[in-house]
């Protein structure tokens, strides 16, 4: 019997899809639930799996196509599907005794859509290129940076590749935002000390009770919420001529991945302790870089959190993440000389840069709630003294 095989239900916010890559053919054997094709919208990749045992008959949507809920993207007649054989051990000969085994693909088995494209389309060997993802995973930067250095194609090669559905979204919510808002940036600095002591003190016992280690994130989640109490509109977003001010918060942390920014969001950050923190940013870390993660765990948003201090940023601006009113940056974190009780110290200084609507937040907003973050940073205690 003949199955179609067809684009899931998308979600409310999603109008349509593009299909990223096939991974059979028409004539491969196919089993019920192996992944038979990725779809990729805005923000995901979603994974259409076959619904039976069976042999993909024929693709109706190519890669590179635009599809809509419910639209077919192929056939699989269904069937029964034979175990392949297992293959024989040969014995050893005087010419394969010291032959070394084969080294298994670099970056493991596992491509993600957008290297499997372009590994497909350039005709380069996995195994050729050095991998630098987590785990020995090989990234599309890997590939790129292989062909910019000669790869197969000469050290003077050009590519050309279409901005991904994700790339051009956020290419079009950030400029929305710089042509909309009226965005301005305060600056701050903040003493890290007494976060670093607490960690150094507490991390092992922390990460046995809790089985997660202690980060410098959760501090500074639980420092925007206390300050976010403080100056609710900085937690505020316009809604046409109406500011509407948000009695939760709902943090987004930005994360990188091979497909570019994402912004999971914690719910109800203001309630979750500094482990609930820790081990939530993890999960969606992992499920961003993955591709795993889902679209619900990306909508919504009250304030954002990016920190480039992860990739040596000393100083920036970010952009707002529309329609929140306003972003931390973090930045890395430097020994420097400090006045302290009149006596200069090394102390771990990071710069903070606060970017906020200037329609409904004002100056004096912005400063003050930077100060309360830096104040509850640099003296922990006041977060569980609610100071």
């Amino acid at each position: 019997m003949s199955i179609e095989i067809k684009v899931p239900v998308l979600p409310e916010s999603v109008t349509d899809a593009t299909v990223a890559a096939w991974h059979k053919k028409p004539g491969d054997t196919i089993r019920r639930d192996e992944n038979l094709v990725d779809l990729e919208t805005d923000k995901v990749v979603l994974e259409v799996p076959s619904p039976v045992d069976g042999v993909l008959k024929s693709i109706t949507s190519d890669s590179g196509e635009t599809v809509t809920s419910g639209e077919v993207l192929g056939v699989v007649e269904e069937g029964e599907v034979e175990d392949a054989p297992a293959a024989e051990e040969a014995p050893a000969t005087a010419e394969t005794a010291d032959k070394p085994a084969a080294a298994p693909a670099a970056g493991g088995e596992k491509l993600s859509p957008a290297t499997r494209r372009i590994v497909e389309e350039e005709g380069v060997n996995p195994s050729d290129v050095p991998a630098s993802g987590r785990g020995g995973r090989l990234t599309k930067g890997d590939v790129v940076n292989f062909l910019k250095a000669g790869g197969p194609t000469g050290p003077r090669a050009e590519e050309r590749v279409k901005m991904t559905r994700l790339r051009s979204t956020i290419a079009k919510r950030l400029k929305d935002a710089q042509n909309t808002a009226a965005i301005l940036t305060s600056f701050q600095e903040v003493d890290l000390k007494a976060v670093q002591d607490l960690r150094a003190k507490y991390k092992d016992t922390f990460a046995e009770t809790h089985g997660t280690k202690l980060g410098l994130m959760s501090f500074f989640v639980k420092a925007v919420c206390d300050a976010l109490a403080k100056y609710p509109v900085v937690n505020a977003s316009l809604d046409g001529d109406e500011i509407v001010y948000h009695g939760f918060m709902d943090i987004g942390i930005a994360v990188s991945t091979e497909r570019g920014l994402m912004v999971p969001v914690l719910r109800n950050a203001e309630r979750m302790s500094l482990a609930q923190i820790e081990s939530g940013i993890r999960e969606y870390a992992v499920a961003a870089r993955e591709g795993t993660i889902s679209l619900d765990d990306l909508q919504g948003g009250t304030f954002s959190i990016t920190n480039g201090g992860t990739f040596g940023s000393m100083l920036s601006t970010p952009l707002l993440n529309p329609p929140q009113s306003a972003i931390l940056g973090m930045h890395n974190i430097k020994e420097r000389p400090v006045v302290v009780n009149g006596d200069i110290v090394v102390r771990p200084i990071m710069f903070l840069a606060l970017s906020y609507d200037h329609r409904i937040i004002d100056g004096k907003d912005s400063v003050q709630f930077l100060v309360a973050v830096k104040e509850a940073l640099e003296d922990p205690a006041r977060l569980l003294l609610n100071l």
